[in-house]
Parts: structure tokens; sequence; C-alpha cells
């Protein structure tokens, strides 16, 4: 079941790239998937298939998505006050906050979404769930003050989708 699955998803994905296939693109794309299921079947697991036709995750990845192009606008608007504002107002460090996430997938979109956000930037991903950040303008030096305004935004969202 799993080499199935995993010819189908590769087939599929090689048709999403040739889109329209014509016979060649086709006969390519078939032995490609093969070729493919043949060295990397056994990785796929069908766990991970189920979660990928699940609606509740697009959901979540869609609400996710809003969220994060409305903090990135919110933050647009603040670093740009920060830039015209005469004494620019700016108070930088790296703060270290704390994450939940056990996904290692969830922990990189996580700290994409901060670089993404203006202002902050991701410095550093530790093992035991920490991330350090840049923060143009600190705000909160403790651990958990900070965890709660950078990550918290973000990561009931990721939980949902990730795990």
């Amino acid at each position: 079941m799993r080499w199935a699955w995993a010819f189908v998803l590769s087939f599929g994905f090689w048709l999403l790239l040739t889109w329209p296939p014509g016979w060649q693109e086709l006969s390519v794309g078939l032995v490609a998937a093969v070729v493919a299921t043949t060295f990397f079947g056994r990785m796929l697991r069908l766990k991970t298939v189920r979660r990928l036709f699940d609606p509740r995750r697009y959901f979540w990845a869609i609400c996710y998505v809003l969220v994060l192009i409305y903090r990135i606008f919110v933050a647009n608007l603040d670093v740009a006050y920060r830039v015209l504002h005469p004494e620019m107002p700016i108070k930088p460090g790296i703060v270290k906050v704390k994450t939940v996430l056990q996904n290692e997938v969830a922990k990189t979109v996580l700290a994409n979404s901060i670089t993404l956000t203006p202002g902050t930037l991701s410095v550093d991903i530790t093992d035991d769930g920490y991330l350090y950040v840049h923060w143009i303008n600190v705000r909160a030096m403790q651990e958990e003050e900070a965890s709660s305004y950078i990550v918290g935004r973000f990561e009931s969202l990721l939980r949902r989708i990730f795990e």
C-alpha cells in the first residue's frame, strides 16, 4: 500500500509540474515515478499521507496564512514608524523564546514566519525547544512574556496543522 501511495503522489506531482501533459511527459513521468518509488517509497509514512488529505489541516493552514499576512502588515507599519520617526525609537536585542512545538517542520515554519515578520529575525533553533530571535524593539526580556508576544501568535495554529 505504501508503494502505491508513493507512486501516485510522485506521478501526481510530476503531472502538476508538466501540465498539460503530452505522451512524452506521461512516459517520462511514469519512469520518474517508478524510480522515485523504488528509491524513496520506504520513507513514506501512511500516517503522513492520511494527514495530507485531512481537510481540517487546510482550514487551519488558511487561517495561519491570514494571520501571517496580518502580522506582516502590522509589523511593516511598526518598522516604517520607527524608521520615519526623527528619534528612531529602537531597542534592539536578542531574546530567548520557548516553543512547545515538537515537529521539526513546524519549528522551521515558525522560525521562518518570525523572520518574515519585519523587525524580527530568527537566529537559532535549539533541540530543547528554544528559539533565539533578534528583535528590533525589545519589549520584554522575560522568556515567558517574549514567547507569548513573538511565538504565541503562530504557535497554536502551527500545532493544529503539523501535530
